[in-house]
């Protein structure tokens, strides 16, 4: 059964008049004549009787045009499903530390778009916590694709792949003390009130470890879980703090000074789970990061 005579049969019963249809479906009025008079031969059954110069329907007409428009319907919907199917983009799930959000993933994320351009991908940034260990767990629940954030040891089904570093830094104040030094020993620091980091920070562990290297701990006056909420309190005063060289400082009232000992680098990672096999585009994007990082040389993120 023709598809198109279904049409013209369709739109014929709506108007009832063989030459405003005609001119609606931009055809001649003879080949819409010859469109129907073929279809009720192939049903055996008359659609139209006759009424002057309109055709008026049949009993079985309108039972018959009511359910073909329903078809046509159906039919149009799923043609127009199968076509969004086909240019349905995969979402690429990415979560990811403020500090890396700022610049470097959406940087990498662009890059990757244009050096693939026939990929059919889709980002999904999640913004909505900064902290490692809630961005871990929310990979562990399949809430991410893909995590960047620091390392942390209690999480043994995930791969951690190293993609940016960032050197370690004392931030004061303008007009404190330590604000004229050029370099700092990172015990001379231990003298005065420090904004710290929580627990459940990812930088808890690297601090403890750093502040052990220099023989003491620091007085915290605060602790805070986030680097950028860290150096906000420093800006209005509240402390002294060691934090990542993180470029959102160069904008702040905050002096940074380069730590002369202990000299440690923070480290950044790409995080995956080692057990899940991703959709082929989630897998590219894994590719392509682990290619761009197979060095470290980004600092000051």
């Amino acid at each position: 059964m023709n598809l198109d005579h279904l049409r013209y049969f369709v739109a014929l019963s709506r108007t009832e008049k063989y030459t405003q249809t005609a001119k609606l479906l931009h055809i001649t009025q003879p080949s819409l004549t010859k469109a129907i008079h073929s279809l009720e031969m192939e049903l055996g059954v008359k659609l139209f009787k006759k009424n002057g110069r309109n055709a008026t329907l049949t009993s079985a007409g309108k039972i018959f045009a009511n359910d073909v428009e329903s078809a046509l319907l159906l039919l149009d919907k799923s043609v127009t499903n199968v076509k969004r199917f086909n240019q349905h983009k995969t979402p690429i799930r990415v979560a990811s530390l403020r500090t890396l959000s700022i610049q470097w993933l959406p940087d990498m994320a662009q890059r990757f778009l244009q050096t693939i351009p026939s990929i059919s991908a889709q980002f999904e940034f999640n913004t909505d916590t900064g902290l490692s260990p809630d961005i871990l767990k929310g990979l562990c629940n399949d809430k991410y694709d893909i995590a960047f954030c620091s390392k942390l040891d209690n999480f043994s089904d995930i791969d951690f792949f190293p993609v940016a570093e960032q050197a370690m830094v004392c931030i004061t104040p303008t007009n404190h003390p330590l604000s004229n030094r050029s370099s700092l020993n990172l015990s001379e620091t231990l003298i005065y009130p420090q904004v710290t980091f929580s627990k459940r920070s990812g930088l808890y562990s690297i601090m403890e470890k750093l502040f052990n290297d220099c023989g003491g701990k620091p007085i915290s006056a605060y602790d805070v879980e986030e680097d950028q909420a860290v150096a906000g309190l420093v800006a209005s005063g509240f402390g002294i703090a060691v934090v990542p060289n993180m470029s959102i400082l160069q904008t702040m009232p905050v002096k940074i000074i380069p730590l002369s000992f202990p000299n440690w680098q923070r480290i950044l990672y790409m995080a995956v789970l080692k057990h899940r096999t991703p959709q082929p585009v989630v897998e590219e994007f894994i590719t392509f990061i682990r290619n761009q990082n197979k060095s470290l040389s980004i600092n000051n993120i």
